[in-house]
């Protein structure tokens, strides 16, 4: 299979698959936030916790489809190119948040499992992928909020990187992810 050279830009799918996923992570992050302005057992609060579930799992499905078109695609070239340490550094973040959007929906669809509570997904249930266990439930809900807390600082960082690259180092990066204009 020939992977065909990257071009100035992403391609509108990585581009659209982009600004998606961080739609959906807005929403999610907003989800599981606002649940606390409900009291316990309310229908507003599982409702939320609801769309938090299913749209963490949704994102899951998403990485998969990004990774797939960026091994497929490739990336753009950053003009001016780089120094190594940005280089890495860049690589390094874009590699913690892949992580971040595939563990996340892992370790909530696994600490509902272990809570034993049904796994929604737009109308059809998941299988659990544990048994009941209280005690593993209690750290997983533990990882899972402080790996959460985490996932605001990567996105600011990935998000101020992007900002500084176009306003102060002057290169190409965030036009990468911006769509063409007619």
């Amino acid at each position: 299979m020939m992977v065909p050279k990257p071009t100035d830009r992403y391609g509108s799918l990585a581009i659209g698959l982009h600004w998606l996923t961080l739609a959906l992570l807005i929403a999610v992050y907003a989800c599981i936030n606002l649940k606390g302005l409900f009291p316990k057992g309310s229908d507003p609060r599982e409702a939320l916790k609801t769309w938090h579930f299913m749209l963490g799992l949704t994102i899951l499905a998403l990485v998969m489809l990004r990774l797939a078109n960026r091994l497929r695609a490739g990336a753009p070239a950053v003009v001016p190119a780089l120094p190594i340490w940005q280089r890495r550094s860049a690589g390094a973040v874009h590699v913690m948040l892949y992580v971040f959007m595939a563990v996340m929906p892992i370790l909530g669809w696994s600490l509902l499992s272990a809570e034993d509570k049904s796994i929604p997904l737009f109308g059809a249930h998941l299988p659990a992928l544990l048994s009941k266990n209280t005690d593993l439930a209690g750290q997983l809900k533990e990882v899972h909020e402080t790996i959460g807390t985490i996932g605001y600082y990567l996105i600011g960082a990935h998000a101020l990187a992007a900002l500084y690259h176009h306003f102060v180092m002057r290169d190409n990066t965030l036009l990468h992810m911006l769509p063409r204009r007619p």
